[in-house]
């Protein structure tokens, strides 16, 4: 007899940090870290503008592009950003828990 155990793919990542490019949608994140130094001054400026630095709570929304390759729009507070793919690669996220990102959300509201 096979017995199919998966491991569920939201208890996996609450453990580990990934990528804002590899976050699966609808997933929030706390942004870790942000490697300013594979990103220009100006595109580094522009990302402290629309909020993006460590602490924050992200939500990945879209992936645009033929097959995920393009730009992917994420929630940043109250606000939906859309950023190129090599700069959500410089974003590292440790996904939320949904009991965690609940209350961050009532927390910022």
């Amino acid at each position: 007899m096979i017995i199919n155990r998966t491991i569920d793919p939201i208890f996996y990542l609450e453990s580990q940090s990934l990528r804002l490019d590899q976050l699966p949608l609808r997933r929030s994140a706390s942004i870790d870290s942000i490697n300013w130094s594979s990103l220009s001054d100006v595109e580094g400026q522009r990302l402290r503008e629309l909020g993006i630095s460590e602490g924050v709570t992200v939500e990945a929304l879209h992936h645009g592009g033929l097959f995920g390759r393009g730009p992917i729009a994420c929630r940043v507070g109250r606000m939906i950003v859309a950023m190129r793919r090599p700069h959500a690669a410089a974003i590292t996220v440790r996904p939320l828990e949904t009991a965690e990102f609940t209350r961050t959300a009532e927390a910022a509201a």
